[in-house]
């Protein structure tokens, strides 16, 4: 478990900064205390200062796991988040998609949304915006990034893609064995 180096919390900034925004801010400073990232294992860990110090004792080969993984970074340097990040970036989204209930079960099998399943979506949403997906009750279930932009979605016909599927909640079934 050790600090990220400046490359790397660039790359993760930047991903992050996708769905947030300026928002990021709010991730470290939190009125509840301090949170950090860590990486260990080539997965990015989101914890409190507190817990760090605790994790301390333990020595680095017997840790699996510390706080919330935000995701992971590619043997290619790329940084790839995770859908255990949702609950952490839904709250601070700047631009949200709502899909209606007959379109749930197919974004939750891992398939992009179509303009036919598209409830709402953010005004001034911009093409390749990252967006955090809702269902029409305001339930987060993943993230994507919008295919088309606010104004393309209006005139596009109903089959055509408007969010590619990034992350859903269906992977904590899909792939629970890898998910740490």
């Amino acid at each position: 478990m050790r600090p990220l180096t400046e490359e790397e919390t660039r790359v993760m900034f930047e991903k992050i900064a996708k769905y947030i925004g300026e928002n990021l801010q709010l991730l470290v400073d939190r009125p509840d205390g301090t949170y950090c990232f860590r990486l260990h294992n080539d997965r990015v860990y989101y914890v409190s200062e507190k817990m760090l110090k605790l994790a301390a004792n333990i020595s680095r080969d017997k840790l699996v796991s510390l706080g919330t993984c935000f995701g992971k970074f590619t043997k290619t340097h790329k940084f790839r988040l995770h859908i255990t990040a949702l609950d952490y970036l839904a709250p601070y989204a700047k631009y949200k998609v709502w899909i209606k209930p007959g379109a749930e079960q197919s974004f939750l099998y891992g398939n992009h949304v179509l303009k036919s399943g598209l409830g709402r979506i953010t005004e001034s949403t911009s093409q390749y915006q990252g967006v955090v997906v809702y269902s029409m009750a305001d339930i987060p279930l993943g993230f994507g990034v919008a295919a088309k932009s606010t104004q393309d979605c209006r005139k596009v016909d109903p089959m055509a893609i408007v969010v590619f599927h990034q992350a859903d909640v269906g992977e904590y079934i899909r792939h629970e064995e890898t998910l740490t």
